[in-house]
């Protein structure tokens, strides 16, 4: 029987154990999301159906085309950043992109199972990572309002910035100057500051006796006036339909207010593309999940980043741009799922110059920030989206790459980069450290989606780099003073930042804060990266593309 069993190469053991840790990694993913995706609890939700209301989740389910795309930003938002107050998950409102009548539509849901559906900060923060993305992409927004309003014992955070709840309602008045379709539906409560969301939209909906709008409720009307009334004849349906004339549409239920959605959504008229390249698609050759096996879970150790590329483009081809050059970035032309796309890689194979010169992957030295740069002003001149695959440890350093010109040529690649005016998505599938991250399409840089796989690591360095320096510094201050660090204490000082900071460079931790749009099984990173462009297509407004002075 031992002589018929198959025998694995060490590539093959290899690729299995790689495939194995993914599988753990999306195992502990999916639990914390069921989890997450429970909101506030059982018994908050029973009771908010009894009610005659539907979830948050539920209401975006029955809003959306069924069996379509949908991709939930920040479902991770407020992961364990609360714990005092009893927690936040999603940030207590729920945001998807997905489609109403083959139309791509962005969804706002407050969840109100979660502190009656307050807004935190990292909630603000999430609604306007949502407003963004309706405003780049020129799509709709609806806003499903169910929320008691600003989450007070923490005021301070939420109120008065300019990133802050205010910001919210500035841009209604921008996106509705600019044509964006703003529909919002009064499901619940709808107080205070946060009563104007609605009616700065363009058209608002309010649903019989569970819905309600005011500036006060009949207690602090009570308490400021001295007049006795009660909430829904304060600002329920019937007075906002009827009298005061605020919402346009009165809904007896749930289900009839979002058909009536719907219907809205279906008579929008057709709008002029950006005219992206799109053919039929053909899928890789290789299965959804066989892209687990190619990325170790070990960061430090190398692998071919265009094996991940194979089993992500169509028919596993790509045309590779300046293939012998400035080998720790890969660039090339690619489609996926029908769509053109210009791909820019961290490689993170060791590699050997033409002359013999040992490169280390994932490392960008002055070839490869050269090359990336011309390419990503190829793909704007060519008007074809960008994707950006991360797995970088930052820019070369020491002597020979200082004298190199490393800044130099590293600051043309952040500048095209920068100022690309196509669609950007960034995935970052491994390492995302320092000025890497910048180079290759971090958060800040705009990205129309930004995600993470699982493998995915977010900081200035890794956890046992920046123990190291940090304990040197301590070193070096104790030994100013006179004074010697034990060994024993050096290994705890080493020990206790490494720790703290490697769980600082988790992607929960990063997606907790809104630094990216979620965590996703690799799986799907095909179907992400196609619904994105084809968001952005709706934008038909592309800028010139001008990449502004470039030292050469």
């Amino acid at each position: 029987m031992a002589e018929n069993m198959k025998k694995f190469t060490k590539k093959e053991m290899e690729f299995n154990r790689n495939d194995d840790k993914m599988r753990l990694r999306l195992s502990e993913l999916q639990r914390k999301l069921d989890e997450i995706y429970l909101g506030g609890g059982q018994k908050k939700i029973d009771k908010h159906h009894s009610k005659g209301k539907l979830t948050a989740r539920e209401r975006i389910d029955a809003l959306l085309d069924k069996d379509s795309t949908q991709i939930e930003i920040g479902a991770l938002a407020g992961y364990e950043m609360y714990e005092k107050y009893g927690g936040c998950p999603s940030g207590g409102v729920v945001v998807v992109i997905g489609y109403i009548h083959k139309r791509p539509v962005i969804v706002v849901a407050n969840d109100a199972t979660v502190k009656a559906g307050a807004w935190f900060p990292i909630t603000g923060k999430k609604n306007l990572r949502a407003q963004e993305i309706a405003i780049e992409n020129k799509i709709p927004i609806i806003y499903l309002v169910d929320s008691a309003g600003v989450f007070l014992p923490m005021q301070d955070e939420i109120f008065p910035d300019k990133e802050n709840f205010g910001r919210i309602f500035r841009n209604n008045a921008v996106m509705s100057a600019k044509g964006i379709t703003q529909i919002a539906a009064v499901m619940g409560s709808c107080v205070a500051g946060g009563a104007y969301l609605p009616i700065m939209s363009d058209e608002s909906l309010i649903v019989e006796k569970t819905g309600s709008i005011f500036l006060a409720g009949s207690y602090l009307v009570k308490a400021a006036i001295g007049e006795d009334i009660d909430n829904e004849t304060l600002g329920g349906a019937t007075t906002h339909c009827e009298i005061s004339g605020v919402t346009d549409y009165h809904s007896k239920d749930d289900n009839e207010c979002l058909s009536t959605i719907r219907d809205l959504i279906e008579k929008i008229g057709p709008v002029k593309t950006a005219g992206f390249n799109r053919i039929d698609a053909i899928e890789p050759h290789f299965k959804d999940r066989d892209i687990y096996g190619v990325m170790p879970d070990d960061r430090a150790k190398p692998y071919n980043v265009k094996e991940i590329i194979k089993r992500l483009v169509d028919d596993s081809k790509f045309t590779e741009y300046k293939a012998t050059y400035g080998k720790t970035i890969v660039c090339c032309y690619a489609r996926i799922d029908g769509w053109s796309v210009g791909i820019v890689a961290n490689q993170r194979e060791i590699v050997k110059t033409k002359n013999g010169e040992v490169q280390f992957g994932g490392v960008i030295y002055s070839d490869s920030a050269d090359k990336a740069a011309r390419f990503i002003m190829n793909c704007n001149q060519k008007k074809i989206p960008l994707v950006f695959l991360q797995d970088v440890t930052g820019f070369m350093v020491g002597s020979r790459s200082e004298h190199g010109g490393i800044i130099k040529d590293g600051a043309k690649l952040v500048s095209a980069m920068s100022t690309s005016t196509v669609p950007k998505f960034t995935i970052i599938i491994g390492n995302s450290y320092g000025a890497g991250n910048y180079a290759m399409c971090g958060k800040a840089y705009d990205p129309r989606l930004i995600v993470a796989w699982p493998t995915a690591r977010l900081a200035v360095m890794g956890g046992a780099q920046a123990a190291k320096v940090l304990v040197q510094i301590e070193l070096a201050t104790a030994k100013s003073r006179g004074q010697e660090l034990t060994p024993e204490k050096e290994a705890l000082l080493y020990n206790e930042t490494k720790a703290n900071y490697d769980a600082q460079t988790s992607p929960y931790y990063a997606a907790a804060r809104l630094w990216t749009d979620g965590i996703i099984d690799p799986a799907e990173t095909r179907n992400l990266i196609s619904c994105g462009i084809e968001m952005a297509n709706y934008n038909e407004e592309i800028e010139p593309y001008n990449v502004g002075v470039i030292q050469t």
